[in-house]
This record gives structure tokens, C-alpha cells and sequence, in this order.
């Protein structure tokens, strides 16, 4: 699964992880999220989350701003443009996830489910 939604991702641009970022921003309603926020939520603990943050900055998906309160801290925000990016992605990614999913029966998502829940 991991491999088929690289693929699906790269016809837009993003790697899993780039995605990631990007949901957990929308994830935050308008409200500033930081480094170490993103780093807690994402689904793989890397130490590159600041180049993925970059490159997510220079395609005009994120913007970085400094706290008004905090100078040392940096605010991050999804902008309309990852909005957009974002809705259109989730739109072809309920079919896909529904192709990739509806191999197996609802007896076999329950017993995954399970298995996986265990090893968190």
C-alpha cells in the first residue's frame, strides 16, 4: 500500500511524508502549528521535517511565519493552495483507497485492524 500511494502521490508532486505535513496543517484549522507539533503527528518520525517543510514552503503549500509573541518560535500554516491540492488529492484518494482496500473482506480489515491496533 505504502508503495501504491507514493506512486498516486507523485502525480501530484508530493512524497507520503510531504502529504503528511500537509494534512496535519489543514488538520489545525487555520490555527499555527510548530515543528515539533508536525513532528509529534506524523506517521514516521523522521528528522528531515524541516527540508520536507521547505520544499512544501517553495511549491506555495505552506507558509512560515515568526510568533508575534515568540521570536524564537516559527508559526507554519497550510495555505489556499495546499487547500486546493489537498481537496483535489482527497477526491481521487477515497477511490483509491476504496481499489486497494476492497481486496480483502470486511472480516479481514477487522482482523488487521486488530493485529495492528496491538503493535502501536
Amino acid at each position: 500500500m505504502h508503495e501504491e500511494l507514493n506512486l498516486f502521490l507523485k502525480d501530484y508532486g508530493l512524497s507520503l511524508p510531504q502529504f503528511n505535513v500537509l494534512r496535519i496543517l489543514r488538520g489545525q484549522k487555520g490555527m499555527p502549528a510548530n515543528l515539533s507539533t508536525i513532528n509529534q503527528h506524523m506517521i514516521h518520525k523522521m528528522s528531515n521535517t524541516t527540508r520536507l517543510i521547505d520544499k512544501l514552503i517553495e511549491k506555495e503549500y505552506v507558509r512560515r511565519t515568526i510568533c508575534s509573541n515568540n521570536r524564537r518560535k516559527i508559526e507554519l500554516f497550510v495555505t489556499p493552495n495546499g487547500l486546493s491540492l489537498l481537496n483535489e488529492i482527497d477526491k481521487v484518494l477515497a477511490q483509491k483507497e476504496a481499489q486497494l482496500v476492497g481486496k480483502i473482506t470486511s472480516d479481514e480489515k477487522e482482523t488487521l485492524t486488530t493485529i495492528l491496533s496491538k503493535l502501536i
